[in-house]
């Protein structure tokens, strides 16, 4: 048989093998994954978690620093330099081991996380291969080309993202404002993704005055305000100088790492501010618990996932109701939230939190009630029902379309 017959026989082979819904093959692609740390990597690793939990096999084509393996996913890296205007993201080029790869685990759908650089390799594979294709938005488009290409950018960047997830059987959003958003631009056949936390990980009990030391730079007996997240232009961790870092006291602890770290310490020198990099474990767990409250400025958060871990943890938040954190924020229920226009708020809330013990324990009570209503695992299992949508999507095209 010639070269390329055999090809097209192995595509079609890949396309029709009977599926076991209870036991689908899932190849993933992501931009991102650790040892980086962030919402979209916590997320994936959840995921992965629960996709061997429950009996499927799946193979991740990511970074080239990642490990060679996850909760029993095999890890395949691909090579690329770091991209020049955001050094944390690395430019995955698309390998031949990926084809390779992707055909001899022949899977039953195919997910995209962010698209980007890698990202297209997979939706090209997954429609070369006529295989079901869920990709999955997790990036603030408008915000992030704003400030790292120039508003210029954004009706391209808008054109790049939508032609290459309109090309996808499904697409998944992690919050309401950003389902609407995308709608708003042209994306077809999007699907809310909820979002949830562990509380048998993320839990008040993990409250340590050793930590509370460590973040308090040894005044533990001050107002301690917390920021997880990374430290990046995109967060308005600036804002925390003059908003809460100067307020006499109140002690402030960053925690986290990324492009701006270096900056961000310059600019907070001299101010009751400690800086802990990346914590891990338990160790993120424990600073949550320690404080007394999470100031989150960001107004870019496609969902935000360190206001639901904060809330597990027993700490009320300030924020501001924007972005994905409208799904998640209940002003004097389990935050108090300010006007994303006036950064002032931030500091008037904080102020009104710190003077009233009463208004603290309520708030504090309403977020664990509010966290431990959002199971993870009920989301992940959601994912899971998104996969098979989109295999029944896929099909149903393909044969309307013969």
């Amino acid at each position: 048989m010639p070269l390329k017959e055999k090809r097209i026989t192995r595509q079609r082979r890949i396309a029709v093998l009977p599926r076991d819904p209870s036991r689908m093959r899932i190849a993933i692609f992501t931009e991102t994954f650790l040892p980086k740390i962030d919402g979209v990597v916590s997320i994936l690793c959840q995921a992965l978690e629960h996709l061997q939990e429950r009996g499927h096999q799946v193979i991740l084509f990511g970074p080239p620093d990642m490990p060679a393996s996850y909760a029993g996913a095999r890890c395949i890296p691909t090579g690329g330099p770091r991209f020049p205007l955001y050094p944390e993201l690395r430019m995955n080029l698309p390998w031949p081991r990926i084809g390779r790869e992707l055909r001899r685990f022949a899977p039953d759908v195919v997910h995209v996380v962010n698209p980007a650089f890698l990202g297209p390799t997979g939706i090209a594979l997954a429609r070369r291969l006529r295989l079901p294709l869920v990709a999955s938005c997790h990036m603030d488009i408008p915000t992030y080309t704003r400030l790292y290409v120039g508003a210029w950018g954004i009706p391209i960047a808008w054109w790049l993202f939508r032609s290459v997830h309109n090309i996808a059987d499904l697409n998944l959003v992690p919050s309401t404002a950003m389902r609407d958003q995308v709608r708003a631009n042209g994306y077809r056949r999007v699907r809310w993704w909820h979002r949830g936390i562990d509380t048998q990980r993320f839990r008040p009990e993990l409250r340590s005055m050793a930590m509370r030391e460590r973040l308090s730079g040894g005044a533990p007996d001050q107002f301690l305000a917390l920021y997880v997240g990374r430290i990046s232009r995109e967060k308005n961790v600036h804002l925390l100088r003059e908003r809460v870092a100067t307020l006499p006291g109140v002690r402030l602890a960053l925690v986290g790492g990324g492009p701006e770290l270096a900056q961000m310490q310059r600019l907070f020198a001299g101010t009751a501010t400690t800086f802990t990099g990346f914590l891990r474990g338990d160790d993120v767990v424990a600073a949550y618990a320690s404080a007394d409250v999470l100031v989150f400025p960001s107004t870019s958060e496609t969902f935000g996932l360190a206001p639901l871990e904060a809330m597990a943890c027993g700490l009320p938040v300030i924020g501001s109701m924007s972005g994905g954190l409208v799904d998640t924020l209940r002003d004097g229920e389990n935050a108090l939230v300010y006007d994303e226009d006036q950064p002032g708020g931030l500091a008037e809330c904080l102020q009104q939190l710190r003077a009233d013990p009463e208004l603290h324990a309520r708030l504090r009570a309403g977020a664990i009630a509010y966290a431990r209503g959002r199971d993870w695992q009920a989301t992940m299992d959601q994912l899971i029902d998104y996969y098979d949508l989109a295999i029944r999507i896929h099909r149903r095209h393909h044969h309307t379309s013969r």
